[in-house]
């Protein structure tokens, strides 16, 4: 059983959030192991190993670069195989904001500077997430190997983002 048909959704890109949370909690009460408190020690097991996969899924499907990532695994794609080259503007963008980003600590106001390149990374991941919202929803050869190459941006974005992050706890110790 996949992550999808556990929570009773269709194996899609876009999720209603609210409706993956409520499912959550719904599998969560079935199996969580305090109501197998006086079960038989493999009803016990099981209701833990049910638990481990409901939090497993839920913690992908939650998250768009881990559900783009499940998803093309279902379409026996793994992330980074989907052909092509990457996208050499986005390569460009991708330099320069790793040159900003080790600049950071000499700008007159580094704060400012580090601010400056998390709204532009946060601008650009949103526009992927939409750009795999398209992608997965033509559901072709082609747009699953363009979502593999939206994949790869979007593992670079939040590397970034954790990267102004961390930069940032640095700066204000």
């Amino acid at each position: 059983m996949n992550h999808f048909e556990l929570f009773g959704l269709p194996p899609r890109f876009d999720l209603d959030p609210a409706l993956l949370g409520e499912r959550y909690r719904e599998l969560q009460r079935a199996f969580h192991p305090d109501r197998f408190a006086g079960a038989t020690p493999q009803e016990r097991r099981l209701s833990v190993q049910r638990a481990a996969q409901v939090n497993l899924a839920y913690h992908t499907l939650r998250d768009p670069l881990e559900r783009a990532r499940y998803l093309l695994e279902l379409h026996g794609i793994r992330s980074g195989e989907g052909g092509g080259q990457m996208d050499q503007e986005f390569l460009m963008q991708q330099m320069e904001m790793r040159e900003a980003l080790a600049d950071v600590r000499n700008r007159p106001d580094p704060a400012a500077a580090l601010a400056q390149i998390a709204s532009e990374a946060k601008r650009m991941r949103n526009a992927v997430v939409q750009q795999l919202s398209r992608q997965f929803g033509e559901d072709s050869e082609r747009s699953l190997a363009a979502a593999s190459q939206s994949v790869n941006k979007l593992m670079f974005l939040n590397k970034i983002l954790q990267e102004v992050d961390e930069t940032e706890e640095e700066l204000s110790s």
